[in-house]
């Protein structure tokens, strides 16, 4: 049986120097991995460009669901992973949940993984 990752909070953005600033401790290591992991799908791929190109930069579940033509539970758990990765923001507004990027988080995960990045 392959070995479980920690649990660690991933709430807030990954907080390490780039990968190119030298070798990382294994926790910060760990902290990147968890959150490419929670990347590594290809529907969340897609649910954080939809995000992303949003007008409004906000969708609830049932828009994300139609666009990406699966079901509203499928597209729920993606949306958890990729909360509980800190790249996704919720509020409930009435009876729906509507999700918006969390632009710091994507940067900062961008920014480790190539400080040329966003300059």
């Amino acid at each position: 049986m392959p070995k479980a990752l920690p649990t660690i909070d991933m709430s807030a953005p990954v907080c390490c120097a780039p990968m190119a600033a030298g070798p990382m401790s294994d926790d910060d290591a760990l902290e990147v991995a968890l959150r490419l992991k929670a990347l590594a799908d290809p529907a969340r791929v897609k649910i954080m460009s939809l995000l992303f190109s949003s007008a409004a930069g906000v969708q609830n579940s049932g828009e994300l669901a139609a666009l990406l033509e699966l079901s509203e539970s499928t597209v729920s758990h993606h949306l958890s992973q990729l909360r509980k990765a800190g790249f996704v923001e919720s509020d409930r507004r009435g009876m729906h949940v509507y999700h918006r990027p969390a632009r710091d988080a994507v940067g900062a995960l961008c920014v480790v993984l190539n400080p040329d990045c966003c300059a």
